[in-house]
């Protein structure tokens, strides 16, 4: 697959990439990120300090005053550094708009990229653990829809498979935006991606089919807006295993009338074992998959919930 489509660009703290731009000289390299991700996506690495013009090694710095508008403080000399790092900020997530970025990974507890829960000091220098870094809120605020995430939150393997399957599932809308904006491509698009959808959401899934259905009703661009927003909406909500047993349900349907009744107890007892925590996803999965080859189910085999992104990763043999 990566050598095959063109590959998905993802924005990351440089850091990550095990190149030596922190405060100490020192990296923070995530194998899964540089050696795994990258099989199958170019990276744009981004350091907020060092780009914003401090030096290496530099004096180490945090955030104090205010959760929502918390300063940039060196810690030993109190140079205030958050203007500085705003006005970058600023100008640089302006400049990421040209990169077609399908996501970014952020370093997590950084006061320029974490995420979510970065500490920020108190008049009285303790620590609340409620920020976020000054270029990830930016960012953050700039792309609210894009796909983010920060490298420790990838150790938690569903919180991984969410995030990486709505990275592809991005990269396969920007395909069809590349493509003439009509009811017919958008058609096509959704159908292939339906089931993916209703392991989200069942809501979103409801009112994008509706949209679809109305289509005609629209101009391209206010139908392709709408759809858009929907769908990166339904992605950042994550798959439970609740919602795979619904689709798995609705799957059984197109079975119905094909599968013996060994077969349908072997489905059933995996299914089973899966809601039970027993068998990881990538289970059912396989023989769902077997069952579309075996008796050549047409629409199932177009879906890309069944593959959402390449088996090589394994990301759906631990959730």
């Amino acid at each position: 697959m990566a050598n095959t489509v063109e590959r998905i660009r993802l924005g990351v703290s440089q850091c990550l990439l095990g190149e030596n731009v922190r405060y100490d000289g020192g990296h923070t390299l995530a194998h899964f990120i540089r050696d795994t991700l990258g099989e199958y996506m170019d990276f744009v690495p981004v350091c907020p300090e060092t780009e914003c013009g401090l030096g290496i090694p530099r004096e180490p710095m945090r955030l104090a005053g205010d959760l929502e508008s918390p300063r940039l403080v060196t810690i030993r000399t109190k140079k205030d550094l958050t203007d500085q790092m705003i006005g970058w900020a600023e100008r640089r997530v302006r400049q990421l708009e040209k990169e077609d970025l399908c996501s970014f990974i952020f370093k997590s507890n950084s006061p320029s990229c974490g995420m979510e829960r970065v500490k920020v000091y108190n008049e009285k220098g303790i620590p609340v653990k409620r920020g976020v870094g000054l270029f990830a809120r930016i960012f953050k605020a700039h792309f609210p829809l894009l796909p983010v995430e920060d490298e420790g939150r990838l150790h938690d393997p569903k919180l991984r498979e969410n995030f990486i399957e709505g990275i592809f599932a991005l990269k396969h809308w920007r395909e069809t935006l590349k493509e003439k904006r009509s009811v017919g491509n958008l058609v096509a698009f959704h159908t292939r991606n339906k089931l993916l959808f209703l392991s989200h959401s069942r809501k979103h899934y409801r009112i994008m089919g509706k949209l679809v259905a109305q289509a005609t009703q629209l101009s391209a661009t206010e139908l392709y807006r709408r759809y858009e927003n929907l769908l990166l909406e339904a992605l950042h909500l994550n798959t439970t295993v609740k919602k795979h047993i619904n689709v798995f349900q609705h799957m059984m349907g197109y079975f119905k009338k094909m599968l013996s009744s060994d077969e349908k107890q072997e489905l059933n007892e995996i299914i089973a074992n899966y809601h039970e925590g027993l068998t990881p996803l990538i289970v059912p999965m396989t023989l769902f998959n077997h069952y579309v080859r075996k008796y050549q189910e047409g629409y199932l085999g177009q879906q890309t919930y069944l593959n959402p992104h390449p088996a090589s990763l394994k990301l759906r043999n631990h959730v």
